[in-house]
């Protein structure tokens, strides 16, 4: 009843929840795309279209803005953030194609657990208590997750996670953007630079999409980035702690889409290792682990 009363005391709250919902069923829905397409189109093909159409889908932005839209002394940050994205993206495509979606979603999530890390390492921020004990948690269950005990690890698991650790490299790096840089321009310079880095192993691998492959890709590229809108949308309207519990409901969504169209059942390790991960994200969540691990 309290939490009832707080959203609606609280409208932006409400709106802002309301939208981080929408963008993680958008976020599953590219992450489907892609488990149907991984099976006759080679990742890095899937990834390097991914970039380009969602290039394409911001040229209008640029246009109605001019090219002082994107004037920057940054471009060497935009340019690395670029290079570890498309190695993370790349990461993570595999994994929604190679494992049941509901883990492929949840090891995504694993991103915020390095974020500290790498920031004491680069930046030399310190690292609360809060933070140390969600990272411990977190870990634990990714060990699950990993099931170890069952004499071979799962290779695209381990691919997944060096794609969140990635993904908190590039949350870290657009950290020392952000002082100058707005949301829009760094997209922009994302979607440009990773479609020029992406290019390149696309080719080595390149097979020609169908008109039906084709169709695949571009709704890939459409659910994804509405999914970046609504994300960036709604961390303008309330605070990163408040929404963040909130993106687990794309494990929600993964398992339940999983199950109706792929028959996907997970092993009870790994339904322990999740519940795992979602109690350290929402430890994660309070006031003084906010400010190092809420950002993501």
């Amino acid at each position: 009843m309290r939490g009832v009363l707080f959203f609606m005391s609280n409208p932006p709250i409400f709106m802002a929840a309301a939208l981080i919902l929408v963008s993680e069923l958008f976020l599953v829905a590219s992450g489907m795309v892609v488990k149907q397409v991984s099976s006759d189109l080679p990742t890095e093909m899937i990834v390097f279209a991914r970039n380009i159409f969602g290039l394409m889908l911001l040229l209008p932005w640029l246009i109605r803005q001019g090219p002082g839209a994107i004037r920057t002394d940054k471009l060497r940050f935009h340019l690395m953030r670029a290079g570890v994205g498309v190695v993370a993206m790349t990461c993570l495509y595999y994994s929604w194609g190679h494992l049941p979606l509901a883990q492929a979603a949840l090891l995504k999530q694993t991103a915020p657990f390095f974020i500290p890390l790498i920031a004491f390492f680069w930046l030399g921020e310190r690292i609360p208590a809060p933070a140390r004990l969600a990272i411990l948690i977190g870990f634990a269950g990714v060990y699950l997750i990993l099931n170890p005990g069952e004499g071979a690890l799962n290779i695209a698991v381990l691919i997944a996670l060096g794609g969140a650790m990635l993904g908190g490299l590039a949350k870290v790096v657009i950290r020392r953007m952000r002082d100058t840089e707005s949301p829009q321009r760094i997209v922009f310079y994302f979607a440009l630079f990773s479609s020029l880095i992406s290019a390149l192993p696309a080719c080595f691998s390149w097979t020609t999409p169908t008109l039906v492959q084709a169709m695949w890709l571009l709704l890939m590229a459409m659910t994804s980035t509405i999914a970046q809108l609504l994300l960036s949308k709604a961390y303008g309207m309330a605070p990163a702690g408040q929404l963040g519990p909130y993106t687990y409901a794309s494990v929600a969504f993964a398992a339940l889409f999983g199950w109706l169209l792929w028959d996907e059942v997970l092993a009870l390790s790994s339904l322990l290792g999740i519940m795992l991960v979602i109690v350290a994200g929402l430890l994660a969540m309070k006031p003084k682990a906010e400010k190092v691990l809420a950002s993501s």
